[in-house]
């Protein structure tokens, strides 16, 4: 089981939240806690729309550890109340429950977003109001807010590893493939200045992007076969959410193998391959910082108490879910701020934040630790290929944690860094 350093937390008993009772249309207390026995925290993630196919078990795996530190005691004695939200897939309505966990709910912290879209959409109200939110989700970097920690990947922790393993295994051409919003086409600037400066010719580095929910790949899949007929080529997906069923499904149906041309994705894991035929997709790549398969004690707990949680609660798939790393990093976050609460010995988000920095933590995948300035989390960076189970072989791994880049050399080779954003009002 998860724990903080030096703080015990309880093995998952058997008292279940309500998932769908967290009402969202009452009106909050004065403040987070309003001197009760509770204190509440927002959960905003999409429910329905495009990114219900990775949102959800965000949803219930953070769900799932405010039942584990409640059983425990709560944060400071108190319970934790989850607030939750659907903003169902729509950026400017991520915005609007934002604002509406921070103003009318009162929460202590928010836990959410997937997309860049909705984590830049929700980004000025957590700035305005000086509010926490945790972003559990791999992404492009370029931002450093006071007010968001990351615990997903940075590109550095991510992307770069990727491209580099590929590079190493003697791909030689790039068909760089996205869906079109800000973390795709950030994410192929990075991986395209990566790519020219070890020596990548610039005609070898194709691009394109889809929008969200795009389900026709014929024309597109037809380009990557032309592309990849002379061998040596690979594609780089940056494809979210439901478009990736289609995706892969037209990838086998025109006949193109991971041995012809391999994906390597950033946003497909074990979470979104249980909505996939997997067998076609055998040897196809990804790089995560937390695989499912990790063989430890610890994880084993972890995945073991998820699918039982899904089973007593009723949740769709039930004891056949499957976790992965947003999930991982999602449920990790809870518990990075109950630990940054008892050590500041209060809910002030000024004070929580300053506890977080350098914060030590045993997750479920092993030890992590966040950055000590640049809101960020050091982590290992894994590349794992498909097997026909739908879970990923670990096949390459860096050696021990990756410190973080909240903006990339590759984009700023001058060192030049923008100061961070947000933060406390003065």
């Amino acid at each position: 089981m998860w724990k903080a350093k030096g703080l015990l937390t309880a093995v998952l008993l058997g008292v279940a939240l309500c998932i769908c009772g967290c009402s969202t249309d009452v009106e909050g207390p004065s403040d987070a806690t309003d001197g009760g026995e509770t204190v509440k925290i927002g959960v905003l993630h999409s429910l329905s729309g495009t990114m219900a196919i990775s949102e959800t078990s965000l949803r219930d795996v953070v769900l799932m550890a405010v039942e584990e530190i409640n059983a425990a005691g709560g944060v400071l004695g108190k319970q934790i109340e989850p607030v939750v939200v659907d903003p169902a897939s729509d950026w400017p309505l991520f915005n609007e429950k934002a604002k509406e966990l921070i103003t009318s709910h009162k929460v202590a912290a928010t836990f959410g977003c997937w997309t860049s879209v909705s984590r830049k959409s929700v980004l000025p109200t957590f700035e305005e109001y000086n509010q926490l939110l945790f972003y559990p989700v791999q992404y492009e970097g370029e931002e450093q807010s006071l007010n968001v920690f990351y615990t997903g990947a940075s590109p550095n922790q991510q992307l770069i590893p990727a491209a580099k393993y590929m590079k190493d295994e003697d791909y030689k051409k790039f068909y760089l493939l996205g869906t079109d919003y800000v973390f795709p086409r950030t994410a192929n600037k990075v991986l395209k200045a990566y790519l020219l400066s070890v020596g990548v010719p610039e005609e070898n580095i194709a691009e394109e992007y889809t929008p969200f929910h795009h389900q026709d790949y014929q024309t597109i899949v037809g380009k990557i076969k032309a592309f990849a007929a002379g061998g040596n080529a690979c594609v780089m997906s940056t494809i979210n959410g439901d478009s990736n069923v289609p995706f892969y499904k037209e990838f086998a149906n025109q006949g193109l193998t991971a041995d012809d041309c391999p994906i390597m994705a950033f946003s497909v894991a074990e979470d979104e391959l249980r909505a996939m035929d997997v067998p076609p997709l055998v040897g196809h790549l990804a790089a995560w910082n937390y695989y499912q398969s990790i063989d430890s004690p610890e994880n084993k707990t972890f995945v073991a108490n998820f699918k039982a949680y899904c089973e007593k609660n009723n949740l769709p798939g039930g004891s056949a879910r499957v976790t992965d790393d947003p999930i991982e990093a999602a449920y990790y976050g809870v518990y990075v701020w109950k630990a940054a609460v008892e050590k500041a010995g209060s809910f002030d988000v000024d004070a929580v934040r300053k506890a977080v920095y350098g914060l030590k933590f045993d997750a479920p995948g092993g030890a992590k630790e966040m950055h000590a300035s640049n809101q960020h989390t050091l982590k290992p960076v894994y590349i794992g290929e498909i097997k026909a189970d739908g879970q990923f072989e670990i096949i390459s791994s860096s050696d021990g944690l990756v410190s973080p880049d909240s903006y990339s050399p590759h984009l700023h080779p001058d060192g030049d860094f923008p100061a961070p954003t947000g933060g406390p009002k003065t």
